[in-house]
């Protein structure tokens, strides 16, 4: 007897019928309440400036992660940090030096942003910037259909 198979299970708010993505940031934001939320929030707002274009989603159960032609970054909240993973940091020129965490992979670059840390503006935003051009160089184009 043969099993139906099983869809692929997103945590996309937009697909499971819940609050939009960017209500659940701003949930997460304040339910955090502290330093964590305050820096979230600070660097969601920088986002939105570099890229007015962002795309907010929901994904992996509860982290919020910003698009634009595929993911830029996430923003993970720990005990001791807010954490950006940029999903092909590893081809990002990051002349300031604002990557400090997984820097042993061959993809992703993180900050770990801690609660004294401040946080360059100008550089991050250079580096969402970086991070959706190299998106929108590696987006296949449209294929033509023949008719």
């Amino acid at each position: 007897m043969m099993k139906k198979p099983v869809a692929a299970k997103t945590n996309s708010a937009k697909q499971a019928g819940t609050a939009s993505p960017s209500k659940l940031i701003d949930g997460r934001i304040k339910e955090l309440g502290d330093w964590r939320g305050e820096m979230l929030g600070r660097v969601r707002a920088l986002i939105k400036e570099a890229d007015p274009d962002v795309v907010e989603e929901w994904k992996w159960r509860g982290v919020p992660v910003w698009e634009h032609d595929g993911i830029i970054c996430t923003g993970e909240t720990y005990k001791e940090m807010v954490k950006l993973t940029f999903a092909k940091g590893a081809a990002l020129a990051d002349p300031a030096g604002l990557f400090n965490s997984s820097l042993d992979g061959n993809v992703r670059r993180a900050i770990d942003i801690r609660e004294d840390d401040k946080v360059n503006e100008k550089a991050l935003k250079a580096l969402i910037r970086a991070a959706v051009e190299l998106n929108a160089s590696k987006k296949k184009p449209a294929q033509k259909r023949s008719v």
